[in-house]
């Protein structure tokens, strides 16, 4: 009785077309339907877990600073004149980063990836406003961001030097920073250099 049940069964199954299913994890390349690749990218990060944080700026243990503590720092081989040029603000801000009303752990997301793409883009004088705070509230919170901002510049090497901004630039509330100048700026560079000039041939 039961065979011709299975048999039943099967003769009425026998049209059925199983339905279509999406691939569980979708190559990079790979697009379906014409829809934006980046979806199906975003997706399979989702799957494979968040990508290794390659943030390297320390969290805890940063101590707090006085609002009106004037930051400054200087890697070895930075000429004096180009900092006090710095100092004096006499480096046009070629991009701006506001920390006002973050959290420690948001402002050190963007503080890093902010220094990473200026980098990236060749820029090489920027300025960050961590705030000095108007009212206690907003004190406590900008002399903790003010504290990481100190700490979090001289962990970068991209960093070749900082110093608070002048008063009509944010004064102790903001920082003017100095990067390095990235690979693709000095090959730019190289090039506008030689770009016409005659080897030397001593023979």
């Amino acid at each position: 009785m039961s065979e011709d049940k299975d048999d039943l069964f099967l003769a009425e199954m026998s049209g059925v077309v199983p339905l279509k299913r999406e691939p569980r994890v979708i190559l990079p390349g790979k697009v379906r339907d014409g829809r934006d690749p980046s979806l199906d990218q975003r997706r399979q990060a989702a799957v494979q877990g968040e990508q290794r944080d390659r943030n390297i700026l320390k969290e805890d243990g940063i101590e707090p600073l006085d609002p009106w503590f004037v930051l400054e720092f200087k890697r070895p081989g930075v000429q004096n004149g180009v900092f006090r040029k710095l100092k004096q603000g006499r480096y046009e801000a070629e991009a701006r980063l506001d920390l006002h009303r973050m959290t420690a752990a948001v402002a050190r997301k963007e503080l890093f990836e902010f220094i990473e793409e200026c980098y990236q883009l060749g820029l090489r004088s920027v300025q960050i406003v961590h705030g000095k705070g108007q009212n206690a509230v907003e004190r406590e919170s900008s002399s903790i961001l003010k504290g990481c901002t100190n700490h979090w510049l001289r962990e970068l090497e991209i960093v070749q030097a900082f110093h608070s901004a002048q008063p009509r630039h944010g004064g102790t509330g903001a920082v003017y920073v100095l990067l390095k100048k990235s690979e693709e700026k000095k090959r730019e560079n190289r090039e506008k250099f030689t770009k016409g000039r005659v080897p030397y041939d001593p023979s």
